[in-house]
């Protein structure tokens, strides 16, 4: 095997390690509480503290990567994450814990962008690349279905602490294996007598992409107060005054960010890129998939423990058929999106979520497993035929710009995935509360009404698919002014 192919082992090890970390420890929660004698506060801030630091500087791990080089970036991600994964599987009180999931937040954003940004510069054959993007993806998947049932089985086979520590040797491995085949620089204008990009100014000046301080200020202080908001509100309520603030808070610094990046010579985010129907387009199509995913998931985990019976553990289980097809769906994406173009590729994948959501919305208190696996199936096989869209976003960006690209692409999908937690969440509230009988009953029937508004809206990406990514296929058709240069040893 190549030297590029076991530099993809790397990422995709520590692609997989941070993924798991997202989920693995909700089903372990009961078992951290009794035995560290957690407070209510204290057990949502364990899940809450990763959440509100990865998603907070995502945006700004992405610039730190394009400044100081993707390789750069993934190894201190990696350091950083692995040593607080063993703080948490160490931790002996609440404090000491919800830290080191904080930290463990940080070194997750600054290597999840990297990962994204190394594969063009690892891979700069097309189909290659394509290849490489969906084994990304599938790992990511096979990570979110494993999580829930790693989870439960080593809280309740072991000590919870190894749900953090099992972090170590995988970023051990991640390290040796990277430093090893990684060989990648950023690019500089210096390169470019090598038919390198040039990283040129609004001004018109060429030279070595700037931190963009203000920048990085105001996208994590908007996106922290964003996070903090969507997290805590439905606990909070969301007209108190500290989710009205901190929504007032994201907002100012929103717009603070847009004046920012605006008037600087060297912006994080060249906001006239969202005028071009691909990257805009292709972002609201993942930010629909995030939406009905991370909904989905967390709705249909209730209803299969409560209405079904079924343990934490089996709970998991329960995902894992869905989430294996979505790991094979997203290794043969590439090659569909390179005959049939990108559009249609996303967009069948986006209606075949929608019809899988439909069908579960026929589940009721008498339903076995059985009958929700072919819907489970259908619903894995249509979310991995998203992987184009990765392509397709990175290939709106010069690559000097990989990072803060990955940085967006992966906002988009984390916020747009709380908001489907919690705007789902509303809307299954309201209507149970609308409802008269047995609880068990009332629920049934509002999670049914929430699927048929969840599918409703996946639906919508399919027309902005078509349409945003018409005329797209995968990275084998980018035009030459966007091509990745070689990898530089």
């Amino acid at each position: 095997m190549s030297g590029r192919w076991w530099a993809l082992v790397a990422v995709a090890l520590a692609t997989f390690m941070t993924y798991l970390d997202n989920n693995v420890v909700n089903v372990a929660l009961p078992t951290i509480q009794r035995d560290l004698a957690l407070t209510i506060s204290g057990l949502e801030w364990i899940v809450s503290a990763y959440i509100l630091v990865f998603a907070g500087l995502l945006l700004a791990g992405g610039r730190l990567a394009d400044v100081f080089g993707p390789r750069a970036a993934f190894f201190t991600g990696l350091t950083v994450f692995t040593f607080a994964s063993v703080a948490a599987g160490l931790a002996w009180n609440q404090e000491t814990l919800i830290g080191a999931r904080a930290l463990q937040g940080l070194g997750a954003a600054l290597v999840t962008p990297a990962t994204l940004a190394l594969l063009p510069r690892i891979f700069p054959d097309p189909r290659e690349r394509a290849t490489a993007v969906g084994v990304w993806s599938a790992v990511g998947a096979l990570a979110l279905a494993i999580g829930p049932l790693t989870g439960g089985f080593l809280s309740e086979n072991a000590h919870w602490g190894w749900i953090f520590l099992i972090n170590a040797p995988i970023g051990v491995v991640a390290a040796v294996i990277g430093a090893r085949a990684i060989r990648v620089e950023r690019v500089t204008p210096e390169q470019v007598t090598t038919g390198q990009v040039t990283v040129t100014s609004r001004r018109g000046a060429t030279g070595r992409l700037s931190l963009d301080l203000p920048g990085l200020a105001t996208s994590a202080v908007s996106l922290f107060a964003l996070t903090y908001a969507l997290i805590e509100g439905a606990s909070r309520g969301w007209t108190s005054g500290p989710i009205l603030g901190a929504f007032a808070v994201a907002a100012v610094a929103a717009v603070a960010f847009l004046v920012v990046e605006s008037r600087t010579a060297q912006p994080m985010i060249d906001l006239t890129l969202f005028r071009e129907r691909v990257f805009s387009g292709g972002l609201l199509a993942m930010g629909l998939w995030a939406f009905g995913v991370f909904g989905i998931y967390f709705f249909t985990a209730i209803y299969l423990q409560s209405a079904l019976g079924f343990s934490p553990i089996e709970a998991g289980a329960g995902f894992v058929p869905m989430a294996l097809l979505m790991a094979v769906s997203a290794t043969v994406a590439p090659r569909l999106a390179e005959r049939f173009g990108s559009g249609p590729t996303v967009a069948a994948g986006l209606g075949l979520m929608a019809v899988a959501v439909a069908g579960l919305s026929s589940a009721g208190e008498g339903s076995h497993y059985g009958d929700l696996l072919p819907w489970f199936l259908v619903y894995g096989l249509g979310g991995g035929l998203l992987v184009p869209l990765t392509n397709v976003v990175l290939n709106a960006m010069p690559p000097a710009r990989a990072g803060v690209a990955s940085g967006v692409l992966n906002v988009s999908r984390e916020v747009f995935g709380l908001l489907g937690v919690t705007i789902l969440g509303a809307v299954l509230s309201a209507r149970q509360s609308a409802l008269t009988g047995p609880p068990l009953h009332t629920f049934l029937e509002a999670y049914r009404f929430t699927l048929l508004i969840a599918g409703a809206i996946v639906l919508v990406g399919v027309p902005v698919s078509l349409y945003s990514l018409r005329r797209t296929r995968t990275a084998a058709s980018v035009p030459a002014e966007s091509a990745v240069p070689e990898p530089v040893a």
